[in-house]
């Protein structure tokens, strides 16, 4: 008789297991890993302030106070009694108005390039390894030389050629309508991001899809994919209910690390002066205009390079978690 049935007879109680759902047990795992906790609570509170920009700025994005240079943190504007909490720029604009609109735009711009460069790349991995073949050889020795080129010198060459010809690719005036109400942006403001969307997730794609062509060729000879064969499956419903969702978890800790290049890799372009161009606030293009005052004020990058180097660093923490929570193997 064992332990737990000798119990049972004792307390005259019965003994039931709780059955946890897979979500719930990744779940479980991932509150353990106390960094990525952390920085979920972080992300979370950036994202709220980046959701409620409109009523937390104390001032418009371009509203400027003529003579009121480089005022200190906490300074208050002598006519309408607004305070500056991080002070002014150059030429009189409100730091932090600027600086939760520049974060609802360049948060923006990585998430959905995010989103559309792991679908893009899930697909063409989840096709390419599933038929294999002559299809295989050319998708993945096209990902193979992409990846040889540099990419921040291809990014920059692109960026610079679209922004200068904004007609060049036709966006629909849905996306444009979309995209402007989430980031606050005009219809040309707005082009410019999506453009740059356009150009990040164009190169983002291809890790994913190696990932997901080697989860799908280890996982396409097991026995539920040859009873779905046997069953009368297609190959299409296969792939996408079958392949793709139980190849998910690599490539959702993908993403969740790719986020943080991505916050990266667009401040990079408006630093170089590639990207989303002034008056519009991204954190990129905020660092890139304290350059010229950084000897006198070197406190003066700090105020958007912080947020950049803070969500890259949760976004890796959130990643690590992730990987843990869904990793089988490993004991948390």
């Amino acid at each position: 008789m064992s332990a737990n049935m000798k119990v049972a007879e004792l307390t005259g109680e019965e003994i039931t297991i709780q059955e946890r759902t897979p979500f719930q047990i990744v779940m479980m795992r991932f509150r353990k890993h106390r960094l990525a906790m952390a920085a979920l609570v972080v992300i979370t509170l950036i994202f709220m302030l980046t959701l409620f920009a409109p009523y937390l700025a104390n001032f418009e994005v371009t509203e400027i106070s003529v003579g009121d240079y480089f005022l200190p943190f906490g300074a208050v504007d002598e006519d309408t009694g607004r305070v500056h909490y991080l002070g002014t720029d150059n030429i009189g604009r409100d730091y932090f108005s600027r600086l939760i609109f520049a974060g609802r735009v360049s948060l923006t711009v990585a998430l959905i390039s995010v989103l559309i460069s792991e679908t893009t790349g899930v697909i063409i991995g989840a096709i390419s390894g599933y038929y294999g073949g002559a299809l295989d050889n050319v998708l993945m020795r096209f990902v193979e030389f992409m990846l040889t080129i540099p990419s921040l010198p291809l990014l920059l060459i692109i960026s610079s050629m679209l922004l200068a010809n904004e007609d060049l690719i036709p966006i629909p005036a849905i996306v444009l309508n979309t995209f402007g109400k989430i980031m606050l942006l005009n219809p040309r403001d707005t082009r410019s991001a999506v453009l740059i969307i356009m150009v990040l997730a164009g190169f983002g794609w291809l890790g994913s899809a190696q990932l997901m062509r080697g989860m799908v060729l280890q996982i396409k000879q097991q026995t539920f994919v040859e009873a779905a064969r046997s069953l009368g499956a297609s190959n299409t419903w296969i792939i996408f209910k079958h392949m793709i969702p139980n190849a998910m978890a690599p490539i959702i800790v993908s993403a969740s690390l790719g986020l943080a290049g991505y916050v990266v890799a667009e401040a990079a372009l408006a630093f170089l002066g590639f990207g989303i161009q002034d008056p519009v606030p991204t954190w990129g293009n905020m660092l890139s205009a304290t350059q010229t005052f950084m000897m006198d004020k070197p406190w003066l990058p700090l105020v958007p390079g912080l947020p950049i180097f803070i969500c890259s660093l949760s976004f890796n923490y959130i990643g690590d978690g992730l990987r843990d929570a869904l990793d089988p193997r490993l004991k948390m």
